[in-house]
């Protein structure tokens, strides 16, 4: 239990830091980071821990395109969602859990009538 509430304290001084950056950012950065970052979240799996990671790694690519000079949508693409749902591929999502049900019970059916 400990270590859960310490995981959890890390977690939030974390993410706490993590804003304290997006701070820093252009205008056009923060909104648009905003609103991946509302648009990600909905979507976060367990804990949300490896959200939180995937959330550092966008600040990262936006910190590194800010001083590069690069306009966010130069970044992103106009396809913003698209960018995100590519962005979170291999991040734990809380859909994760109904698409392996649903792809199983399929499976399982399909082997089922033709056994």
């Amino acid at each position: 239990m400990i270590k859960l509430i310490q995981k959890m304290i890390g977690d939030k001084k974390e993410y706490k830091e993590q804003l304290a950056r997006v701070e820093a950012l252009p205008e056009d950065y923060k909104f648009v980071f905003e609103k991946i970052q509302g648009y990600m979240w909905s979507f976060a799996g367990g804990d949300g821990s490896e959200m939180l990671k995937t959330q550092q790694e966008l600040i990262e690519l936006f910190e590194i395109s800010a001083a590069d000079g690069k306009h966010v949508l130069e970044v992103t693409g106009e396809d913003v969602a698209g960018f995100c749902d590519e962005f979170i591929r291999d991040t734990k999502k809380w859909t994760d859990n109904y698409r392996e049900k649903l792809n199983r019970n399929m499976l399982n059916k399909y082997r089922t009538n033709n056994d």
